[in-house]
C-alpha cells in the first residue's frame, strides 16, 4: 500500500477500521520513513479510518435484536439494559473506536443502538485523529 503514496494510506486506514484485519501504522510508518508530510498523513489516515469506522456504524444500524439473541442466546432484557448504558454513554464512548478489536464493536454497537450519529461521527473523527498525532509524533522521533 506504500507505493501507492497516500492513496494508499487512505486504503489502508480504511481498511482497518472496518472488521478487515490491516495495519495501517505500518503504511503510515513507511510513508513517513519515506519523506511524505507527516500532518498530510494524519489528515489522510484519519480521514479514511474515520469513514472506515462509520461503515461499521452503519452496518451496526442494520442488525436486529433478535440477530443478537439468536447468535448469543442472551435474553432480550439484558439487550435492552445494556441498550440503555449504550444509549446514555455510546455516542461518547465512539471516542475509543480506534482501539485495536474493540474499537470495531464500539463502532458496530453504536449504530446497533441507534446512538445518535452525528454524535458518534465528531468522537469516532476526534479519537481517531489523535491517534495519528500520537502515531505521527512517535514516528517522527523514531526517523528523526
Amino acid at each position: 500500500m506504500a507505493e501507492l503514496g497516500y492513496l494508499g494510506l487512505f486504503i489502508a486506514s480504511f481498511l482497518a477500521a472496518t472488521v478487515v484485519p490491516f495495519s495501517s501504522e505500518a503504511v503510515f510508518a513507511a510513508l513517513a520513513a519515506n519523506g511524505f508530510d507527516l500532518w498530510t498523513c494524519v489528515f489522510v489516515a484519519t480521514f479514511g479510518n474515520w469513514l472506515g469506522g462509520m461503515t461499521c456504524y452503519y452496518l451496526g444500524r442494520l442488525g436486529k435484536i433478535e440477530w443478537i439473541q439468536k447468535i448469543t442466546g442472551v435474553k432480550k432484557e439484558k439487550i435492552d439494559k445494556f441498550a440503555d448504558t449504550v444509549k446514555k454513554y455510546g455516542s461518547g464512548l465512539a471516542v475509543l473506536a480506534f482501539l485495536p478489536v474493540v474499537g470495531d464493536v464500539i463502532a458496530v454497537a453504536a449504530g446497533f443502538f441507534r446512538c445518535k450519529w452525528w454524535l458518534v461521527a465528531i468522537f469516532m473523527f476526534l479519537g481517531k485523529f489523535l491517534r495519528y498525532v500520537l502515531l505521527m509524533y512517535g514516528v517522527d522521533f523514531i526517523f528523526n
